[in-house]
């Protein structure tokens, strides 16, 4: 059995991040993901979780 890596969790400001796997030959596609109503994301390929910063509001209006 191998063992799963933790998930990485990345503080963002911005509603909207991008996600490459962190590059290189363990990277991965770049995929843009968008925060849920909660301020949290997790990639579908590599799992790393994008969570709101504390204190961050984001504005959801055009």
């Amino acid at each position: 059995m191998i063992a799963m890596q933790p998930t990485e969790t990345i503080t963002v400001e911005t509603a909207t991040v991008g996600c490459d796997g962190g590059g290189g030959a363990l990277g991965h596609p770049l995929v843009y993901l968008t925060l849920d109503h909660e301020g949290r994301v997790e990639c579908p390929y590599c799992s790393r979780a994008y969570v709101l910063k504390d204190g961050v509001k984001l504005s959801h209006g055009h």
